[in-house]
């Protein structure tokens, strides 16, 4: 009787070896997806204030054109 329960038992030690493999595979999996869809949100966030952005620098050049043309007539001027 010993003889025929060994087997079994090596086939649920393998059995739950692998389940435990697919848990871990599935973590990572889930992990993964995470990861990906923090950098999607990233780059859908990064999108939408890329035309703020380009305001904003064309506000800041012309504000540095103005204090230079401002500077340069204080310079020149009477």
């Amino acid at each position: 009787m010993a003889d025929t329960s060994a087997p079994d038992s090596l086939d649920f030690a393998e059995q739950v070896t692998r389940v435990l493999r697919a848990i871990e595979e599935s973590q990572k999996f889930v992990a993964e997806q995470k990861k990906l869809m923090a950098e999607a949100a990233k780059l859908e966030r990064d999108r939408a204030l890329a035309p703020w952005q380009i305001g904003l620098a064309g506000m800041a050049a012309g504000a540095a054109f103005f204090g230079a043309g401002a500077a340069f007539v204080k310079l020149l001027g009477p």
